[in-house]
């Protein structure tokens, strides 16, 4: 009898269905996309908080303006995801929500006044795109700390209004209080 139950889990493992051994991938996929996600997310925290020290909140407006993007681009290259962030109030236009995302960020939303903390919300799934493309999708949920409540927030300061509304006249993204989804990190990698 003991010598059976190693022969049936062997024969389980080797019987598996097709595909059932690829059950790991998505978990290492995720393991790179949060991995990713932490290191855009750090990587600006720290820039933000330097240049908030250094030129005050205006000269922060111009480091996720110009440092973010250049920040996920050198992610996106070394990672093999595309990475990026995006919201449903944006403030770059070229960070709008795709149809995925947008349906993400809603469900975050709404998972967040039921109660669940913003820190907490990630998904990730396979989807197949409007071109028949098969592709990893993964957001993670971008809480509003305090450090984004000075461009971010309900009271916003004379200058950093008049900045914000120079380098982003459609700007959507203010109103927020602690503690809010700002947005999401949101990366994707084509599967075929």
């Amino acid at each position: 009898m003991k010598s059976f139950v190693p022969a049936l889990v062997i024969g389980l493992v080797m019987f598996a269905p097709p595909g059932s051994a690829q059950e790991t991938k998505p978990d290492r996929r995720v393991d790179e996309s949060r991995t990713a996600v932490a290191q855009l997310g750090r990587e600006l925290k720290v820039r933000l908080q330097k240049a908030l020290q250094g030129g005050g909140p205006v000269e922060a407006i111009g480091v996720c303006r110009l440092s973010a993007p250049a920040i996920a681009e050198r992610l996106s290259r070394e990672s093999g995801f595309t990475v990026g962030r995006t919201a449903l109030k944006i403030r770059n236009p070229k960070n709008s929500p795709d149809p995925w995302e947008q349906k993400t960020l809603e469900a975050f939303t709404r998972r967040s006044r039921a109660g669940e903390s913003p820190a907490t919300l990630e998904l990730h799934e396979i989807v197949t795109g409007p071109d028949g493309r098969r592709r990893f999708r993964y957001m993670k949920a971008i809480p509003t700390g305090e450090i984004c409540l000075v461009c971010h927030g309900t009271t916003i300061a004379p200058d950093i209004a008049a900045a914000l509304k120079t380098n982003y006249p459609g700007d959507r993204a203010t109103g927020f209080k602690k503690g809010d989804i700002r947005g999401a990190f949101t990366l994707k990698r084509p599967l075929d």
